[in-house]
């Protein structure tokens, strides 16, 4: 086993998924909700990754042309973003789903309504539903208020 970049990075976002979790866990219940049910999967996850960094370094090197894929993935956080801001959290998540798992995954478009689909229905009755989280409209549709 031999420490490179890649397992370098997974203890960097184990410990900070690790802070979160902690930091989080002295919240009121209501607002360690959300650091709690993003940095325990977080932690465990780049825990996970970090033993395969160490099994095989091969394999956590970075293959030639990465450079074009995160400026692809850089484009879909820009376009989200970009969603965001015209038309709001609560249809921008479910238009970014169905747009990039059609567009980048080649994806049936059934299969792509239907995720975008339950991405809605999740993201409404846990933000809206459950956590009365208020949302702005966007741009668009808010009129810019």
């Amino acid at each position: 086993m031999r420490a490179n970049g890649a397992a370098v990075f997974s203890v960097g976002l184990a410990a900070a998924a690790a802070y979160a979790v902690l930091a989080a866990l002295r919240w009121p219940p209501k607002a360690a909700l959300f650091p709690l049910v993003m940095g325990i999967p977080l932690l465990v996850l780049a825990l996970a990754q970090l033993v395969i960094d160490l099994r095989d370094p091969q394999r956590a090197e970075s293959p030639p042309g990465d450079g074009l894929a995160a400026l692809g993935i850089l484009a879909w956080m820009a376009g989200f973003i970009a969603l965001v801001l015209l038309i709001g959290f609560p249809l921008a998540v479910p238009v970014l789903i169905f747009a990039y798992v059609r567009l980048a995954g080649g994806e049936p478009w059934p299969l792509s309504l239907a995720l975008a689909a339950a991405a809605w229905g999740l993201f409404h009755l846990l933000f809206q539903k459950l956590l009365h989280f208020p949302f702005e409209a966007g741009l668009l549709i808010g009129g810019g208020s």
